[in-house]
């Protein structure tokens, strides 16, 4: 298998983690609440999926344990951020601490330890394919991740739910005047986020990565955040975002295959470098960032 071979097969699956906390993240935002708690969310859902999976829970039940313990931390902010009307700014940071503490406590007796992934799911014919075919070889988890993206897609394309969550954070005084209720739907969206964080959290650490490590989720909740403004708010456009990042989180190991003479310091970094020349590029662009933004983001809401 060659570089670009490797980096098509793993593609996908490096991505799950930023596209499953991305589009929680999106829709958090969508509904005007700046949740910046993401990466410790993740690391939360982490370390609860595997406890589960180490003692004999199973993945399912891993996966279904980390999106409730990470939406009811993110819960915990809603009643901080939409409750009090503290600073969501601070409050998500605040919140994000306590998750990455929280799975440093509960996971010190499971350093090092590993478990068993889920098996891969090849598409027949497709998985065929010479040079692309590994695309079509990932395991369950990435196939619902797709599932989702598409049905998140729909909803803001097509269902009145999207619409009215969009309505709430462009103008939620006009959206609560014709009788939405406006907090009742905000808590509801931080808790999807929470849920999606959780389960990209899980992913990370009984099938992407299936083992525990204390700072595991390096960031990744960082870049899913900085995904949602890099995509613009819209689905599409963060899907091909994270798969840029998925991309970009295995060239580092392609490279060392190919004994190029790079620090591989520097190539565990590529991630981050690529985040910031994207914001960067995304931000100097006014006219899109208002064109597709969320005219209420970070602004607490008073009936």
């Amino acid at each position: 298998m060659n570089a670009i071979e490797f980096i098509l097969a793993g593609m996908l699956a490096a991505a799950t983690p930023f596209l499953l906390a991305a589009l929680g993240e999106m829709v958090v935002e969508r509904a005007g609440v700046l949740n910046l708690g993401v990466e410790g969310m993740m690391a939360l859902g982490a370390v609860i999926a595997f406890i589960i999976v180490y003692h004999g829970g199973g993945h399912v039940l891993g996966f279904v344990a980390a999106g409730l313990a990470s939406a009811i931390l993110s819960l915990l902010f809603a009643v901080i951020a939409l409750g009090f009307r503290a600073n969501q700014v601070a409050t998500g940071l605040a919140i994000g601490i306590l998750g990455q503490g929280l799975s440093a406590l509960f996971g010190k007796t499971y350093e090092s330890l590993t478990v068993t992934g889920l098996p891969k799911l090849a598409v027949p014919g497709l998985s065929e394919i010479p040079v692309i075919g590994g695309l079509f070889v990932q395991d369950a988890a990435v196939w619902l991740t797709l599932a989702a993206t598409l049905g998140i897609w729909a909803v803001f394309a097509y269902t009145k739910v999207g619409l009215v969550i969009r309505a709430i954070g462009e103008n939620p005084k006009a959206a609560h005047a014709i009788g939405y209720p406006v907090i009742a739907i905000r808590v509801a969206a931080v808790a999807f986020g929470g849920a999606m964080a959780g389960f990209a959290g899980a992913y990370a650490s009984v099938v992407y990565t299936p083992l525990w490590a204390d700072g595991m989720i390096a960031g990744r909740g960082w870049i899913a955040i900085a995904l949602v403004v890099f995509g613009t708010w819209l689905t599409g456009r963060i899907f091909l975002g994270a798969c840029l990042f998925g991309a970009v989180s295995l060239m580092g190991l392609a490279a060392q295959a190919t004994a190029l003479d790079v620090p591989s310091q520097l190539l565990s970094s590529l991630p981050y470098i690529v985040t910031i020349v994207v914001l960067g590029i995304i931000s100097a662009d006014r006219r899109l960032l208002k064109l597709n933004g969320v005219a209420s983001l970070g602004e607490p809401f008073e009936r």
